[in-house]
């Protein structure tokens, strides 16, 4: 049986090793946390996505998790609408609406349906040879170990390893000049789902099953900064914006609210793999969150991927020579999908970002009248993402 050890066990990663397993493949996934259980952030999976996850069998179980109801869309800080639409808009032009729930229950998910003693916490994949597979870790125990793998999966995320020493010359992945905040803060009261722009600032809302709601936030600052409350920094950007957002930040938990600046790789790899390894999410193709494609793009990446090196259904008999073909239309595949998505996102986060106060007005007037022909005129924004055919 052809082995894969996949190193990461994010999204992308649990995902690539489901879709590889089901083919038949033995797997090894190695997570340098002692834990898999991230907690503080929400998700959004997309009908692209839910597609992906129909693959591998876990597709309802995550519809059962959405949490939107009613009217979704744009507002301005005052609360007017700039555009909307409704779940049932999307479900009938995608077939499937955007799940939202935290990122925790979808990695508790795809961790659940891994086989029974695939995964190695607290171990880190220090190097892969894209010659031969051999795969060298360190160990809980300080010392090194190596395994022999026929494919390697780097799903190790955006400062990936990998990536680095498989393109050495290649630009890293740069500030998008944003910095985010994120907290999911217990509301008990119904919550419509918005994302709010205002002059360089935006807030989002999303409720989450169990009375919980996914805030997130972006101001545009220097990399690095750091505030002595973040909950405080929030305030101070967003308490005077239109309701909730208020109560939500008064009810958030001060230490619930995490900070990071934002990255994307704005120059694509040439190729997403080299010899016997492929890369896979945020480390093949780093985006701003701006379409809410990133955990989307990785779990389309994992299911693909196993499609490419598992010819009839399973691994051939002679794994090393189907892997190259495989892995070169992976490579294309991938970069012809994720390239525009990676640039359309890092459009719509510099349209957002925009703080003039005439170029806020132009953005906002068109996005308005647009929104003035009807919900349909929103939706369909999204047809080249969401329409992905699985």
């Amino acid at each position: 049986m052809a082995h894969a050890v996949v190193a990461g066990a994010g999204i992308g990663g649990l995902t690539a090793a489901l879709a590889l397993a089901r083919n038949g493949w033995q797997v090894t996934v190695l997570e340098q946390a002692a834990s898999i259980e991230p907690v503080g952030a929400g998700l959004a999976v997309a009908p692209n996505a839910l597609r992906a996850l129909d693959m591998i069998g876990l597709g309802d179980e995550v519809r059962k998790l959405s949490a939107i109801q009613g009217e979704a869309g744009l507002r301005r800080p005052s609360g007017r609408w700039l555009s909307r639409t409704t779940a049932e808009d999307a479900a009938a032009r995608y077939g499937d609406s955007i799940v939202l729930l935290t990122r925790s229950a979808l990695v508790g998910i795809l961790a659940a349906c891994l086989p029974r003693g695939a995964l190695r916490l607290g171990t880190r994949a220090e190097s892969a040879d894209p010659r031969t597979g051999l795969v060298t870790l360190a160990t809980p125990a300080g010392g090194t170990e190596t395994i022999q793998a026929d494919l390697v999966v780097a799903a190790d995320g955006i400062r990936s390893r990998t990536r680095a020493a498989l393109f050495p010359g290649h630009p890293e992945p740069g500030y998008a000049g944003v910095t985010s905040w994120r907290a999911l803060v217990p509301f008990p009261g119904p919550v419509g789902a918005s994302e709010t722009w205002g002059a360089g600032l935006v807030f989002g809302v999303m409720p989450l099953a169990g009375g919980q709601v996914y805030c997130y936030a972006t101001a545009p600052v220097p990399a690095g900064l750091r505030a002595e409350s973040e909950k405080d920094e929030l305030i101070r950007l967003f308490g005077r914006w239109h309701d909730p957002i208020p109560a939500l930040l008064a009810a958030a938990e001060p230490g619930a609210v995490l900070r990071h600046d934002i990255y994307s790789l704005d120059t694509p790899l040439p190729a997403l793999h080299s010899g016997r390894i492929a890369l896979l999410g945020d480390a093949a193709h780093p985006m701003t969150p701006n379409l809410g494609q990133g955990a989307c793009q990785a779990i389309e990446d994992a299911v693909v991927l196993a499609r490419h090196v598992s010819p009839g259904g399973g691994p051939a008999a002679e794994p090393a020579a189907d892997l190259a073909a495989g892995l070169a239309a992976y490579s294309r595949e991938r970069l012809a999908r994720t390239t525009p998505i990676v640039r359309r996102s890092r459009l719509v986060g510099r349209l957002s970002g925009w703080r003039d106060p005439l170029a806020v007005a132009l953005r906002d007037g068109a996005l308005r009248a647009a929104g003035m022909l009807g919900p349909a005129v929103a939706v369909r924004q999204f047809d080249d993402v969401f329409r992905w055919p699985a």
